[in-house]
């Protein structure tokens, strides 16, 4: 006892090739574009974003340049003050050299005077 519904006849299998062909070229068929309403919108937003992001890399490579410039600057005012204070050390040194000159000349001179008197 078979099913008489597997029993087709060869007209019932082409017209079911048939079908099935012709549903594949229905999905191989171009379909109509579909505009995006919201195109132009998304390419300013996208237009925004990207001037966004480039003032943003702008800023940041700005605050660097100028974070380089301040570290330069204490840079060469490190070096000044350090010149400076080495410049006053000698200074003192200097000076120092000076009075224990000037001080053995006086104590040169009286010992001179001294020595004048004592002959009198």
């Amino acid at each position: 006892m078979k099913d008489d519904k597997l029993k087709t006849g060869f007209a019932d299998r082409l017209k079911t090739a048939a079908a099935a062909k012709q549903s594949l070229l229905e999905k191989m068929r171009p379909k109509p574009t579909q505009i995006d309403p919201q195109h132009d919108q998304r390419a300013e937003l996208r237009a925004a974003e990207l001037a966004a992001v480039r003032q943003e890399r702008a800023d940041a490579k700005a605050a660097k340049r100028q974070a380089a410039a301040e570290a330069e600057a204490e840079a060469q005012a490190a070096i000044a003050a350090a010149e400076d204070a080495a410049l006053q050390v000698k200074r003192g040194q200097r000076k120092e050299r000076k009075a224990l000159s000037a001080a053995e000349a006086k104590a040169k001179r009286d010992a001179k005077y001294a020595a004048r008197k004592a002959r009198k």
